[in-house]
C-alpha cells in the first residue's frame, strides 16, 4: 500500500452502489479517491483534486463519458483515463480511445482487472510515482525527488527534475513548448515560453549533451528524448 500512497483516483460513474464498492476497495489499496455522479461534478472535482486516473462510465445523463473525456484530454493536465461501459461493441470502444481514453473496460468486470489496468497505466503515464525506475541510461527516483544519468546524480532544481523527468517518462514522444508549459509550469504561467528554451540549455549542460542527442530539437515541434 506504500507504493499507492499519494495517488489520486477519481471515479466517475452515476450508479451509487458501484461507486462504492470501487472506492471502498481502491482506498484499500491506500489510494486517494474521489468521485463524482455525472459529468459536471467530474468536472469540478477534477479541477482541485488532479487526479492521475479517471475511472470513467461512458453511459450517463447529461454530459456522457465521451464528452467528459473530450473535455480532460483538452485541457492538456496530464491523467490517465479508463472508461467503462455496459456495451460490449468494438465501434463504441475505438470512439472512445480515439478521443483519448487510454484503456477502456466493459462491465462487469472483476476488481482485480481494474487494479491491473491501473497499475499498467500508472508504470506507462507517472512511473515515478511507484518508486524508482528505470529507462535507457537514467533512473527517476521520484521520493528523492533525483534523477541519475549513467550511474551519476544530477544536481538539479525542482523545476529542472520536473522538466527532465517529463522529457524522459514521455521518451519518444514530441512535446511542444505549450504542452511543457501546460504540465511543468501550469496554467498560470504568465511569461514568456521562451522559458522552456532556456530550462532545456541547462538540462543539457548538466548531462554533457553538446550534441544534442539525448534532448532532440524537432524544428517547429518541440522536444524528444530517445532512450
Amino acid at each position: 500500500m506504500e507504493l499507492t500512497k499519494g495517488i489520486r483516483i477519481l471515479l466517475v460513474d452515476d450508479e451509487p452502489h458501484i461507486l462504492q464498492f470501487l472506492q471502498l476497495g481502491l482506498m484499500n489499496e491506500g489510494f486517494e479517491v474521489q468521485t463524482a455522479v455525472d459529468g459536471e461534478q467530474a468536472t469540478a472535482v477534477a479541477a482541485s483534486f488532479f487526479p492521475h486516473i479517471i475511472i470513467l462510465d461512458v453511459m450517463m445523463p447529461g454530459m456522457n463519458g465521451m464528452e467528459v473525456c473530450r473535455v480532460f484530454k483538452d485541457s492538456g493536465q496530464d491523467m490517465a483515463i479508463i472508461m467503462l461501459t455496459a456495451k460490449d461493441d468494438v465501434d463504441h470502444r475505438v470512439k472512445g480511445l480515439r478521443i483519448g481514453a487510454d484503456d477502456y473496460m466493459v462491465k462487469p468486470f472483476s476488481f482485480e482487472e481494474l487494479l491491473a489496468r491501473i497499475q499498467a497505466r500508472l508504470r506507462n503515464q507517472f512511473p515515478g510515482l511507484l518508486g524508482e525506475i528505470r529507462l535507457g541510461h537514467f533512473t527517476i527516483d521520484d521520493r528523492k525527488k533525483e534523477i541519475t544519468y549513467m550511474e551519476t546524480a544530477l544536481e538539479l532544481s525542482p523545476t529542472e527534475y520536473k522538466l527532465l523527468k517529463l522529457l524522459i517518462t514521455k521518451h519518444g514522444t514530441v512535446l511542444s513548448k505549450s504542452n511543457i508549459l501546460n504540465i511543468v509550469w501550469d496554467y498560470d504561467f504568465g511569461g514568456e515560453d521562451n522559458i522552456v528554451e532556456v530550462y532545456i540549455r541547462s538540462l543539457r549542460e548538466k548531462l554533457g549533451d553538446k550534441e544534442h542527442r539525448i534532448i532532440r530539437t524537432l524544428r517547429g515541434a518541440g522536444y524528444r528524448v530517445d532512450l
